[in-house]
């Protein structure tokens, strides 16, 4: 397969047969051995070889090149969530880290073809971080290099104000349809001018059909498309009170769709947002996907793979991956010890009213019914759970004390890090809380016509922690470099209820008592 040696062939189709032997169910995952370099190029892109032009990726590159030479750190495996999966071995590797890497690889392959909130995602994304690429590219030849990069700056600035969930709670809307420019991706580049012209003339804007773009300002001069569209802004905002009815979490969507932008600038956000989507499920399935890869490589490694002359090396390079420092949070760790904990319970019969309603210490130390359900319990829980639910549900006292997950506070009089709370409900809240929307603030639209000015009001849902200033200013900033009018947020700072206004100059604060929904901003 790709270009795997024989010998390395070899153990990628009994490692194969092993997986699904035991159940795991995955696409074609197709392998290729990579250089060093390589893989730090691919990683810096998000695990694509090809992504669009952008200082970021560079940025990235030489943070992992230079972390690899210096011996900081090693990529050992790379797996894109595609069908068929693609995925990466390093040159140079043990023949037993390739062994492992496989048998790691299928772990996650299994994971993104089963679990519920990666089933939304678009199977061929390869393909359409390639067609992005192009697109990018053509408008850099078109607009030049430095207008471009300038845009894509403020629109990676605003990739995480979308609405992770909008693909889930809506069954109407598919993933494709939520990403905005799913659709035209579809059609070659030739087409797509003639797309967005029938797309344009089908909203009722008045505009004449195009077969080239070159032809665009000729047929539909720029002055005349800017009136009609303000035309119909003014129609919309005249039929309801506030625009949107309710408040809108996907902000970049609403932008997509009301802010002044020229057809580009509206393609490369789209852009953005649909490689956003993509990404999405993988935050929020982090601890859940890296523990259940990492016990199905220990598993199939231990019982099926090794060599007696290997099991050093694996003991080694194993620990080493799902060690956890004191005052850290390794998702490997947690995830596999957590797979392992639900798999132990579950066939000793360690879950129910009567375990749980059991007050004898002694009587749940020896409980054991011989149940053996944990294997199919851990697959049950591989396939419609991710890590808010995940943590809620199986994270009990006893694992938490186990595997001393303490809330750690490092004190400046000894130099070292120190438990700052045994509290098993704080500790779980705090870790939830983190996980909740990968501990990013919520920001949602709630009127485009704030104080019949045509100015922007976000609402941010505020739950204990103020924005940092220094963010907050340059994404207001950003936005209104999109939206092209004032731009106001309502948050709170320092436990009083905030308007934030960027005017295009400065950013003023001024206490109000925000008339927002009550879902938007805590009391």
């Amino acid at each position: 397969m790709a270009n795997l040696t024989p010998e390395l062939e070899g153990w990628r189709k009994k490692i194969e047969k092993v997986a699904k032997d035991y159940g795991l169910d995955f696409f074609d995952t197709v392998f290729e051995v990579i250089t060093y370099d390589q893989i730090s190029q691919f990683a810096a892109r998000g695990g694509f070889p090809v992504r669009y032009p952008h200082w970021k990726f560079g940025m990235e590159y030489e943070q992992l090149s230079k972390s690899y030479e210096y011996g900081l750190s090693k990529i050992y495996e790379m797996v894109i969530n595609t069908d068929p999966c693609y995925a990466y071995l390093m040159e140079g590797n043990l023949l037993m880290d390739q062994k492992l890497v496989m048998a790691h690889v299928y772990g996650h392959a299994d994971f993104f073809k089963n679990n519920i909130w990666f089933s939304k995602t678009n199977r061929k994304m390869m393909d359409v971080m390639a067609n992005h690429a192009v697109r990018v590219r053509r408008y850099i030849d078109r607009y030049g290099y430095d207008v471009v990069e300038n845009f894509i700056d403020k629109a990676l600035s605003l990739e995480n104000l979308i609405d992770r969930y909008s693909v889930y709670t809506n069954p109407s809307e598919s993933w494709e349809q939520n990403s905005g420019s799913s659709n035209e991706l579809k059609q070659n580049v030739n087409e797509n001018s003639q797309g967005q012209a029938d797309k344009a003339y089908g909203q009722g804007l008045g505009l004449l059909r195009y077969n080239k773009e070159y032809m665009r300002d000729y047929i539909n001069p720029p002055k005349f498309v800017a009136e009609q569209k303000q035309k119909m802004a003014d129609q919309a905002l005249k039929k309801t009170v506030r625009y949107p009815a309710e408040p809108q979490k996907d902000v970049l969507k609403f932008l997509i769709e009301n802010a002044p932008l020229a057809e580009w600038q509206q393609e490369i956000l789209s852009m953005i947002r649909e490689e956003s989507y993509y990404f999405s499920p993988q935050g929020m399935t982090k601890t859940m996907n890296e523990g259940w890869a990492s016990y199905w490589h220990s598993t199939i490694m231990t019982q099926k793979i090794l060599t007696p002359d290997e099991f050093i090396d694996f003991a080694d390079h194993h620990s080493g991956t799902v060690a956890m420092s004191p005052q850290g949070y390794n998702p490997y760790k947690v995830g596999i010890e957590l797979m392992r904990e639900i798999e132990e319970r579950w066939n000793k019969g360690q879950f129910g009213r009567e375990w749980t309603e059991c007050d004898d210490f002694k009587e749940k130390k020896n409980w054991d019914k011989k149940l053996g359900l944990g294997r199919e319990k851990i697959f049950e829980v591989r396939k419609i759970y991710n890590d808010v639910t995940f943590i809620d549900e199986f994270l009990t006292e006893d694992f938490a004390v186990k595997y001393k997950m303490f809330v750690y506070k490092f004190n400046k009089k000894t130099q070292k890090f120190e438990v700052n709370t045994r509290d098993f409900k704080a500790i779980k809240a705090q870790l939830l809380f983190q996980m909740t929307n990968f501990g990013q603030p919520i920001i949602s639209v709630v009127d485009a016509n704030f104080e019949n000015r045509g100015e922007l009001l976000l609402g941010h849902r505020w739950e204990g922690i103020d924005l940092q200033p220094d963010y907050l200013n340059e994404t207001l900033k950003n936005i209104f470099s999109i939206w092209q009018r004032p731009v106001c947020l309502v948050t709170v700072m320092d436990e009083a209820e905030v308007l934030l206004r960027f005017d295009g100059e400065k950013v003023q604060s001024v206490n109000i008592k925000a008339t927002l929904p009550t879902d938007n901003i805590a009391p």
